[in-house]
């Protein structure tokens, strides 16, 4: 079992990552409010069951995926109680083959390793290289729940101001598919 600390309402007093501290920043130049708990490792969704229920809330899935050649890249967003089956995904885009991307490449990319991969991370893609992707179930929770780019602290926001602050902000223009 995964112990959580107590909901907090403010950002880490030491940051853990570079990426960690400017996904606290951009919150607060959205005004965007949060709450978050501090958790041991949580590198699976079996994992997460402390972390919804410490914020009331279902944590989010999201996978950095590429097609064969590498070349393009696809940040998926689901719930974390959905399996994902990579023909679904394929199929709902019209890609063919999609596989998950390296870690090294998760790293590069996002500034995330595994198991801390966050849609918030995509502040590292000004240059827009890889499609956001969001799964439909994901709009119908008024919370939007997933790690602060790490794996040892969870936060979670209203759904809205990710979809009316966040996305804007990061300019990214999100395909929405159901699988």
């Amino acid at each position: 079992m995964i112990n959580t600390s107590p909901i907090l309402t403010e950002a880490p007093a030491v940051f853990k990552t570079d990426l960690e501290k400017d996904i606290y920043r951009t919150l607060s130049d959205l005004d965007i409010p949060f709450i978050r708990t501090d958790c041991d490792p949580c590198l699976t969704m079996e994992d997460c069951a402390a972390i919804d229920a410490r914020l009331d809330a279902h944590t989010i899935k999201t996978l950095l995926l590429t097609n064969r050649q590498q070349t393009q890249y696809y940040l998926f967003v689901m719930r974390g109680d959905k399996p994902f089956v990579t023909k679904d995904f394929g199929r709902a885009l019209g890609v063919a083959r999609v596989s998950f991307a390296p870690a090294e490449k998760l790293l590069e990319m996002l500034g995330t390793v595994v198991g801390a991969t966050t849609i918030l991370s995509l502040i590292r893609d000004p240059e827009h290289k890889i499609r956001l992707v969001i799964d439909e179930d994901v709009l119908k929770d008024p919370w939007f729940c997933g790690t602060d780019g790490t794996t040892t602290c969870y936060m979670r926001f209203a759904t809205r101001d990710l979809l009316e602050k966040f996305i804007p902000h990061i300019g990214h223009q999100p395909s929405f598919i159901t699988v």
